[in-house]
């Protein structure tokens, strides 16, 4: 248990049984009338945010979320198995739970995996991964680097937008939040 004094952001909250993250929060003592405490809450599931207000000095109960530094081993079924590097225990973490990140999960990838509980809650892997292009159209005469985006399928099977001059083959850096290209790697 805390109080609405000890917020911190990345803190978890258990509120009504589901797990929060604090994204932002801000002590308000107005004029008149008591303090109070205004937050910006991350649902760790689902990825809802909410405003929620709490008057200062209020008891909520933390969630004790384990991050942990994990190795991807391979997948199983809908599943994907991931290594803990001190301990060297395997754990499943269904389909769902790593989400979109699954296009730009590489073998061997050392990613964040947060547990509550023994329950995988999510995966964090590194914002940019530098990835080959596996396939894409050939560029054309006059190609230059300004002139616009063409897809490349990328070695994990997820297709990315590339500018015109890439070719089957390189190797790319990709911004794994929102599968931008950012450079020849």
């Amino acid at each position: 248990m805390a109080t609405t004094n000890d917020l911190k952001n990345g803190m978890v909250l258990n509120l009504d049984k589901e797990l929060w993250a604090v994204v932002e929060f801000q002590h308000v003592k107005p004029g008149k009338g008591p303090a109070f405490v205004r937050t910006t809450l991350k649902h760790v599931l689902t990825g809802k945010v909410v405003d929620k207000t709490f008057n200062a000095g209020t008891k909520v109960e933390t969630a004790n979320v384990d991050k942990r530094e994990m190795q991807y081993l391979y997948p199983d079924g809908e599943d994907f198995v991931f290594m803990d590097l001190d301990t060297y225990d395997q754990i499943h973490v269904p389909g769902e739970t790593v989400g979109d990140g699954v296009n730009f999960l590489l073998p061997e990838a050392r990613v964040i995996v947060a547990t509550h509980e023994g329950v995988p809650l999510y995966v964090e892997l590194p914002t940019s991964v530098i990835v080959e292009v596996t396939y894409t159209e050939p560029g054309l005469q006059g190609d230059r680097s300004t002139g616009g985006n063409k897809p490349a399928t990328i070695e994990t099977g997820a297709t990315v937008q590339v500018p015109l001059f890439i070719t089957t083959g390189e190797k790319i850096k990709v911004d794994t939040r929102d599968s931008r290209y950012l450079g020849r790697a």
